[in-house]
Order: structure tokens, then sequence, then C-alpha cells
């Protein structure tokens, strides 16, 4: 999974450092907006758990999170639609872009202006989508053997080290149980979610990842995407 860390890296550093915590805030609150419908409690709601944790590692006020859950019981709001697309990126690298929407004929169209302005295209349902899995990805601070035999004795599919930590995947179903066996093990966790992990890679370099980053950019900043996926490598 060699090619997980390079662009997830370059992401978190952009979340990081983005002057418009605004649209980083809206984003996380769509994704809480979401999973609420399923249940407010977050103790019996483990989808809204996971989001409510990221917006507590994002440092966003309680003001808006509570504001995101109340969307759930307000009628007049308008109903979020989640949507997932699929695209091809410079150098023919796969994309997958989840979106959550009050309005697809504004958002698709967005996407699709974004992706063939930067040197991208959309693509046919799951012409690209069979080059990922759903997975458990969780960040945690440590890094070296003791990290990893904690994860693999929580029950990680597979462990990564990375320059900022290690990198730990399970299996969708099981990542709020792996997640709480790793802070039981004592690991500090820095990010946990779902998300599409590629089977295979395809190697960019150059000009070709230059431009495909600017693409990733791109698509990332509008404001109805939630999360970007690629399998570059």
């Amino acid at each position: 999974m060699s090619g997980h860390s390079k662009w997830a890296t370059t992401k978190r550093q952009k979340a990081v450092v983005d002057a418009k915590r605004g649209a980083l805030f809206t984003k996380i609150g769509n994704q809480i907006a979401i999973a609420a419908r399923a249940g407010t409690d977050p103790t019996m709601n483990p989808s809204l758990a996971m989001v409510l944790e990221k917006a507590r590692l994002a440092n966003m006020p309680k003001a808006n999170i509570e504001r995101a859950i109340a969307r759930v019981a307000d009628k007049s709001a308008a109903a979020l639609i989640e949507e997932v697309y699929e695209a091809y990126g410079p150098g023919g690298v796969g994309i997958v872009i989840e979106v959550a929407t009050d309005n697809k004929n504004r958002t698709l169209p967005e996407v699709r202006h974004t992706l063939d302005k930067n040197g991208g295209r959309m693509a046919e349902s799951g012409s690209v989508m069979f080059q990922f899995k759903r997975k458990g990805v969780i960040e945690v601070s440590e890094k070296g053997d003791d990290a990893m035999m904690v994860a693999l004795d929580a029950g990680a599919e597979d462990v990564v080290d990375e320059d900022e930590g290690t990198v730990i995947y399970t299996d969708a179903s099981d990542l709020m149980k792996v997640r709480q066996a790793l802070v039981d093990g004592g690991l500090t966790i820095t990010s946990a979610e779902l998300q599409y992990v590629p089977t295979s890679y395809v190697p960019v370099e150059g000009e070709v990842a230059e431009k495909l980053e600017k693409l990733l950019a791109a698509v990332d900043d509008l404001d109805d995407v939630t999360n970007v996926y690629t399998n570059a490598e």
C-alpha cells in the first residue's frame, strides 16, 4: 500500500495550513449531518462517532458540530445526498470522489468542469471503482515494532510505517473495534475513517505528478466534495 501515504499526506498538510477553515468545517459538517440520520447518539451510531472524532481532530467548534447534528431534525433544511463519482486523471490514474450535496444538478457539473479544466475526465460507473476497496484506515502517532504488534493484536489487516507514524488498515466492518483496541493498547489515534484504498497503483512522476496534484487540490477545494482518493503511486 505504498501509494497511500504520498497523497494522503499531501491532503493532510493542505488541511492543516488551509486558510479557509470554514470550508473544511462545512465539509465535515455535511458528513456529520449525513451520519446523524442513522441516530444522533454517537454511542449507538459508529458512523457518527467516527465523524465526530474527525471534527475534534480538526478543532471544529462545538457550535458547528451541534448545528450539523440539529440539521437532521430541521424539516426546512435541504436534504443532503451522498454521491460517489469516478474519474481519470493525468497519467491514467483512477480517482474516486465522494460528495455530499443538496443539489447534485449543481455538483456534478462543477466536478466535471474542474476535472476537464485540470487534465482529468469523468469515468463511467464501475470503470475505476474496481481498482479500490472500502477499508478502515487508522493513523497513529507511534511507530516501530511495538506499534505494529499492538495493531496486529487488535485485528489489523495490514500495518505500514510512515514518516509521521503508522497507518493501520482494517476490514471496513472492523474499523471501530480495532480503533478501540488500539486506544486500549496505548496508541495515539490521529485519524480513523473509512476510505477507498487502491488495490493496485499507477506510478506517476515529474510533470504528470505535478498536474495530478493540481487536479486533486482543485477537486478537493469544491464545497460539496468530502473526500478524494487516487491510486497514484
